[in-house]
């Protein structure tokens, strides 16, 4: 029986074997922490991470805290620190605990415990809980206790706590800090005690007066304690209370500067590099001149590679910022000196050619940085230098696999692009380097080297057609070994070949490219190819690789993914025969190529899962479809407008109808150019919807969407330029007036001209049209693959057990409407953009109305209310007020959308709809009752004085 209670246990409170919903997962969690079993007891706490992930909402996180509370507090060390380990894990969902004082107390009462263990835990429990307890008085006073206990463990304990409160509470900081003082001065304390309590002092950052004092305790440690370990912790304390503090950071760097000269201890040097490295990232503005100079005097003088990399990776952090631009501009203004005559010019052109790869690597990134970012004539020498030190850190570090060659390398390849960026006229040679030295490199560099070529060439398109001729030659003499490297190798020299060759690929590279994709049996290159081909718009290529593909996937949703993939290639295949000035077969290429389409976005629905819908991918697809049904019908319509003469009551029309257009007869088709302006400034609004519904696409995607919608107001103001301008409008109309009776030659003459200025008019939209399409379409990254993913969950309370059922709420009084929210995130958040705040709108609607007709005000009807909130820990909430003044049901909808750190705002969604009902309040009801009653003996009394007449 008990086997059966474990099985079931863990069954239910598993990872995912039972969908359960918040309560229940809850109570099969409760079961295990009342069992009687230590180990079930144990493996229950230490699920609780995982249901907070999945049900991050405060009632349950307070009520499953509050139950972790009452395990703290009778059950033994061991769970206890079970407990104190998920709190640390759930570090984010602490705000949401809503019973603070309830829990706090439970945790609280084992600090009077006689165990110090317990005591300890205890006070690492409130260190951890810091951030929702900061001014704690009782919690203060108990670790300012514990500092002086006997045990090491407490004291231990007592430091970490004294550090979280210090960083959380201005109070407890100003109070702890004289207390730390005589303790790290005080002769009984043990030094590696001193060595726990300096870090505190970090923390001392909430006032200008609190930052000073501490700072000159720790001024005062490094001068007392002269021991390398306390300097090493009283110096990167000190650089973490500059950093934080920011106004003492530039005598932070001076402090640092002078141990990095004068102490002899490579512990204590590696110390200053280190912290310097910390400012130089953090604060590169408040490095002078003076500083550079004495940090490039160490570099040359020290005789220490390992030192001398240290330096250098600081100055390399210095040269791609502001600092190394003021470092020059005062060089050249007061000192008269050139960039080429600089101590960090020399010490890089020093460093390039070093044995050590990573001193080489960052000599050539100062150098490849001053080139770029100085803007000056005589910088021949300095580019120079740059280039061939580039050249011979490549040749260096590709013919070494390992992974510090490798490293070395990605920095080499960086700086090659950034220069051609910044110095096109250096490309050429760069890319000429780059070619020479892939015939005889490694796989693994192979592969790096290639994806540098194919940003290069993205940069400059120029240079493509010169890479062909080597990249075809190496592809043709690949090993076609089934290695990982070698996949690689082939995608990444595949996708080199796609962006090399600007326009369609010939046939002796679609050949060469097949024959060796013959020999690979590894089916996810190929795939990885043909994704590549349809980015670059090489999409004959992509159909025939996805046409390979259809038959060796074991899922049917990837092969209608794939069978997707192959139709839409084959539909943008069918649009590249389009000629200028060749109507008719334009109208027959798009009809072929929506005949792919509509199969494809067949099987891209059949594609699609409830986990994965491919919203993205469908809405792209159908706008590409609608667009060009809009592209065809324009090109109908301007057929008509040429061809189709006026009828010969046209102006009997125009002056019964009133509309002098009508007169035009054939300009009479308006109608169907006006309706074309609107479908493509629709179809504008649906790509505008769809880039503001792409939180999470790369810039690149996001790009093309605002190209394709750039393209439909083109073809839209277009229309109304040539077409539907009134100017042009009238003098069309008179032309066509002309026509009806044009006796004399000079009317047939200026009757030519205008027809001849309506079908050029005509020809230019249909030029534009197919100009557009001839430009290859491009499935963007997003389309594939999803690198970030951002989602949000909503909950509203109050909220009914059943979703189709309403809430009661009295039309005399207002409905408090909370609505909460969680910001999920993927594996990598953040990577394109971060969410800023969060935009809650609440709109309701009346659906059905009961009872009498009131004479209600119009304020009082609707409900359309928005607010922003930022979301803290990934976690918001907000409250709504709503009134319901008429009786019925009402349809509440919430909808989200946010904005990030640029101020764009996104329709992320989600939509929540709940149902509401408003009741007649008791005293109105009685009221009414009451008047009804008194209505009815008058009305009766009326009958019968009635019937007596009668």
């Amino acid at each position: 029986m008990a086997s059966n209670s474990t099985k079931s246990f863990l069954a239910d409170a598993g990872y995912g074997e039972q969908e359960l919903d918040a309560n229940s997962a809850l109570m099969e969690l409760d079961k295990g922490l009342r069992s009687g079993k230590l180990g079930e007891q144990c493996e229950a706490v230490v699920r609780f991470p995982r249901l907070f992930q999945k049900y991050p909402f405060p009632i349950l996180i307070n009520s499953a805290f509050l139950k972790l509370a009452d395990v703290f507090r009778v059950g033994n060390n061991f769970l206890r620190l079970c407990v104190l380990k998920v709190t640390q894990q759930s570090e984010k969902h602490l705000e949401k605990i809503l019973n603070v004082d309830e829990f706090v107390k439970r945790i609280f009462s084992v600090i009077h415990s006689n165990d110090p263990v317990a005591r300890a835990i205890t006070l690492r429990m409130l260190g951890s809980l810091a951030s929702i307890i900061p001014e704690r008085k009782n919690a203060h006073h108990s670790i300012r206790q514990s500092l002086d206990s006997h045990d090491n463990v407490e004291v231990e304990a007592a430091v970490f706590a004294a550090a979280n409160f210090s960083a959380q509470s201005k109070d407890f900081a100003v109070g702890i800090c004289n207390k730390i003082s005589e303790m790290i001065q005080g002769l009984a304390t043990p030094v590696d005690l001193k060595l726990k309590l300096i870090p505190i002092l970090q923390h001392m950052h909430h006032d200008a007066i609190l930052a000073s004092s501490a700072r000159q305790l720790l001024q005062q440690l490094v001068t007392s304690y002269p021991s390398t370990k306390m300097v090493i912790v009283s110096l990167h304390t000190f650089t973490l209370l500059a950093a934080s503090s920011l106004v003492d950071t530039p005598k932070q760097i001076q402090l640092l500067l002078q141990y990095l000269k004068n102490d002899p201890r490579k512990a204590v040097k590696r110390l200053a590099i280190q912290d310097l490295k910390l400012l130089a990232n953090k604060t590169p503005h408040t490095w002078s001149r003076e500083n550079i100079q004495a940090l490039c005097e160490c570099a040359l003088q020290t005789p220490y590679d390992s030192l001398k990399l240290g330096m250098l990776s600081v100055l390399s952090t210095l040269s791609g910022t502001i600092a190394v631009k003021h470092y020059f501009s005062i060089a050249s203004g007061n000192v008269g000196s050139s960039p080429r005559s600089s101590d960090l010019v020399r010490l890089a052109q020093e460093c390039c050619y070093h044995n050590n790869r990573g001193i080489a690597a960052h000599g050539v990134r100062v150098l490849t940085n001053i080139t770029v970012s100085c803007q000056e004539k005589d910088l021949l020498a300095l580019e120079q230098d740059a280039v061939f030190g580039l050249e011979s850190l490549l040749v260096l570090c590709s013919q070494d696999d390992s992974p510090g060659a490798q490293a070395t390398l990605k920095i080499a390849l960086k700086c090659m692009v950034k220069l051609a960026k910044g110095r096109p006229h250096l490309s050429q040679s760069v890319v000429e380097t780059l070619l020479t030295q892939l015939h005889s490199a490694q796989d693994a560099a192979r592969i790096l080297m290639c994806h540098c070529l194919a940003a290069i060439a993205m940069q400059l398109p120029v240079l493509g057609d010169g890479m062909l001729g080597d990249l075809m030659e190496l592809y043709k003499v690949i090993g076609r070994s089934a290695t990982d490297k070698q996949q690689e190798l082939l995608v990444s020299l595949a996708t080199v070949i796609f962006v090399a060759s600007q326009k369609a690929l010939s046939a002796e590279i679609k050949a060469v490219i097949k024959q060796q994709l013959e020999s690979v049996s590894n089916g996810w290159t190929v795939y990885r190819i043909a994704r590549q081909a349809s980015r670059m718009g090489n999409h004959d290529m992509a159909r025939e690789l996805y046409q390979s593909l259809l038959t060796q996937v074991a899922s049917e949703h990837f092969y209608f993914w794939l069978n997707s993939l192959k139709e839409f290639s084959h539909a943008e295949q069918c649009l590249t025969g389009l000629q200028e000035e060749n109507y008719s077969s334009a109208l027959s290429c798009i009809a072929e190529s929506l005949k792919f389409y509509h199969k494809g976005i067949a099987s891209l629905t059949a594609a699609s899962t409830p986990l994965n819908p491919l919203s993205f991918q469908c809405e792209f697809v159908k706008l590409r479809i609608d667009l060009l049904q809009a592209f065809s019908q324009l090109i109908c319509t301007c057929n008509s407008l040429k061809t189709s003469p006026p009828p010969a009551i046209a102006t009997t029309i125009a002056m019964t109808l009133g509309n002098e257009l009508q007169r035009c007869g054939r300009i009479s088709n308006q109608a169907c150019m006006k309706q074309s302006m609107e479908e493509f400034r629709s179809l504008a609004s649906r790509y505008g919807d769809l880039y503001q519904a792409s939180f999470d696409a790369d810039s690149a995607t996001l790009r093309n969407v605002e190209l394709q919608q750039q393209s439909c107001l083109l073809m839209s103001h277009a229309i109304e330029a040539l077409i539907l301008d009134p100017e042009s409008a009238s003098s069309q109309e008179y032309g066509s007036i002309g026509a009806a009776h044009a006796d004399s030659e000079y009317e047939r003459r200026m009757m030519s001209v205008y027809n001849h200025v309506l079908e050029e008019h005509t020809a230019c939209l249909c030029n534009a049209i197919i100009a557009l399409l001839k430009v290859p379409l491009s499935f963007q990254r997003y389309f594939f693959q999803k690198l970030q993913s951002t989602s949000i969950k909503l909950a509203l309370s109050p909220s009914p057990r059943n979703p189709a059922e309403p809430i009661a709420v009295q039309n005399n009084q207002q409905l408090a409407l909370k609505v909460e929210g969680v910001v999920q995130h993927g594996s990598k958040p953040g990577l394109f953009r971060k969410i800023q705040s969060v935009c809650l709108n609440v709109s309701s609607t009346l659906q059905s109305k009961s009872g009498q007709e009131y004479k209600i005000p119009i304020d009082n009807m609707t409900n359309e209310m928005e607010q922003r909130v930022e979301p803290h820990n990934d976690y918001f909430s907000t409250q709504f007020l709503l009134n319901f003044a008429i009786l019925g049901t009402h349809n509440i909808t919430v909808e989200s959308s946010v904005k990030d750190a640029n101020g764009i705002v996104w329709k992320t969604g989600p939509r929540t709809t709940i149902f509401v009902k408003s009741l007649e309040d008791p005293y109105s009801q009685q009221i009414r009752l009451q008047q009804q009653q008194a209505q009815q003996p008058l009305q009766q009394q009326q009958q019968r004085n009635a019937y007596t007449r009668f």
